[in-house]
């Protein structure tokens, strides 16, 4: 594993290249089920069907048995029965399932943070609320897809783990200075590091061949302004459902604490919404009726 470096420059080439190093290291940890890599090898080949796929993941029955689980559950398409995975690829579409693997395989992967750095199971809470808000303002903003906004919010903060793994001393001491604030753990993280989570994240989605859309709005989460073109819807629905997690009872980002992240305004040109009229407690509410039952798909 390569010498720690921290205090660079942000936003220079020598950060983003330390920062991808970071990500190299821990990324041989974290590889992706054989599953994804064999789909991955044949996802945009001519030809391809939904049967091809689901040969492929029916190799996997544990995988099968969770994905199943997910695709029925009230979060997704609840009263379909989807009961093969054929039939969950041509439900949610090949690229999608492929990021929901990658997210499952994730969760499972990175259970085994020492608690003295962060609890691990709000970790996941607060990541899997997030998931729930942004599909819901998905699918109220028409957005096509609403499962890959799912996968960006489950893994919005993967990079986080990047730096637990690397410098747990110095993450601890930069989740204290933040107070539960994350955005106030974004810009430390900038000044103390010269980059941040959101960028590991993004490297780390890149890595596993997620689409650009997802690892853009992973990236600028904490600034949609600031996405480009390619995914500033994304961004923006990132970016209002790690806020309205923050200010749920059991989504916040840190145990017992219930934030109040700033929405960039923004947010409410780039997605239509009448800032007066939207209802936040009642999303935020929405989500916690679906919790429970996705949580308990993914043991968090």
């Amino acid at each position: 594993m390569s010498k720690v470096r921290t205090n660079l420059t942000p936003g220079t080439a020598e950060a983003y290249e330390v920062a991808g190093t970071w990500v190299q290291d821990v990324a041989g940890l974290v590889s992706p089920p054989d599953v994804c890599i064999k789909i991955f090898d044949i996802i945009d080949s001519p030809g391809t069907t939904s049967k091809d796929i689901g040969q492929i993941i029916s190799q996997d029955p544990n995988l099968t048995a969770q994905l199943l689980r997910l695709v029925n559950s009230p979060a997704f398409f609840p009263g379909k029965k989807v009961d093969t995975i054929s039939r969950a690829v041509t439900i949610v579409g090949i690229h999608e399932l492929y990021s929901l693997i990658i997210a499952v395989s994730a969760v499972k992967t990175f259970h085994n943070i020492p608690k003295n750095i962060v609890n691990i199971d709000t970790f996941w809470r607060h990541s899997l609320y997030t998931g729930l808000i942004c599909r819901i303002l998905s699918q109220r903003c028409n957005v096509l897809h609403p499962e890959r906004l799912f996968v960006a919010g489950l893994l919005h903060d993967i990079g986080n783990m990047v730096i637990y793994n690397r410098i747990p001393e110095i993450a601890r001491d930069l989740l204290q200075q933040s107070k539960g604030n994350e955005d106030t753990l974004y810009r430390a993280e900038m000044k103390s590091l010269g980059f941040t989570h959101a960028d590991l994240g993004y490297l780390l989605l890149k890595r596993w061949n997620l689409p650009d859309t997802l690892r853009e709005a992973v990236r600028w989460h904490h600034e949609p302004a600031k996405a480009p073109d390619t995914a500033p819807i994304e961004a923006c629905l990132l970016h209002i459902g790690n806020a309205l997690a923050n200010r749920s009872e059991i989504g916040g980002f840190i145990e017992f604490t219930q934030g109040n992240d700033q929405i960039d305004p923004c947010v409410w040109s780039t997605l239509h919404i009448n800032e007066q009229a939207f209802d936040a407690e009642g999303v935020i509410g929405e989500a916690g009726q679906l919790f429970a039952a996705t949580a308990s798909l993914f043991n968090i």
